[in-house]
């Protein structure tokens, strides 16, 4: 039997792909979360065949999310099923881990074939996603600026425009006010914005949402 774990904040989302799952495996076991705490119980808890998650999750770090999924639980496999856009985030979660992301605008089939891709331990990206990654292979101004930066400036990016302190992202992070000072200053010179309002008006444009 094969067991399954969703994690996303809206109840009727994970209610939708609960009963796909259901449709798809009978029987199987079907485990939710709608935040970081939660989900990071239900990891503790047991093993899972594939594990369904958002990106936008409120007061969830979902990119740490993910990273710690890999360190901890390296078995299980991930699919990200999001609104949030798939040019951003979707190389960020697959080198992260991830073994496919999976727009909420796709149909049900799209959905149905990448979680059985996934399951065959198989990766799973959208034709436009494919596209998108061939075209910034030949074309260096085609890609996101944001880009630029490593997994944990990335993470960091993510909670500055989010409004988190300095010193609140030090404490989620486990690491100095300082370090995190100096993260902070190496984003912004790499994007080219001189303070945070620039920043959060970039990740606007290139819509980035607020965690």
């Amino acid at each position: 039997m094969r067991n399954f774990l969703l994690i996303d904040d809206h109840e009727i989302v994970r209610a939708g792909i609960a009963s796909v799952l259901s449709e798809l495996f009978k029987p199987s076991n079907i485990y939710e979360a709608s935040d970081e705490a939660t989900a990071i119980q239900r990891l503790k808890e047991r093993p899972y065949d594939l594990i369904i998650m958002d990106v936008y999750i409120p007061g969830t770090d979902s990119f740490g999310l993910m990273e710690y999924i890999r360190a901890q639980y390296p078995e299980f496999r991930v699919l990200i099923f999001s609104m949030s856009a798939e040019n951003i985030y979707a190389s960020r979660f697959l080198k992260a881990g991830a073994k496919g992301f999976v727009s909420k605008n796709s149909g049900l089939a799209e959905l149905k074939k990448a979680i059985d891709l996934v399951l065959n331990n198989r990766r799973y990206i959208s034709s436009d996603l494919a596209e998108h990654l061939a075209s910034g292979l030949n074309d260096k101004n085609s890609t996101s600026p944001f880009e630029k930066l490593s997994g944990k400036e990335f993470e960091i990016t993510m909670m500055l425009i989010s409004g988190k302190t300095t010193t609140e992202i030090s404490r989620q992070l486990g690491i100095s006010t300082s370090t995190t000072g100096t993260h902070k200053a190496r984003i912004f010179t790499k994007l080219g914005v001189k303070n945070l309002l620039e920043l959060v008006e970039m990740g606007n444009a290139f819509n980035l949402r607020k965690q």
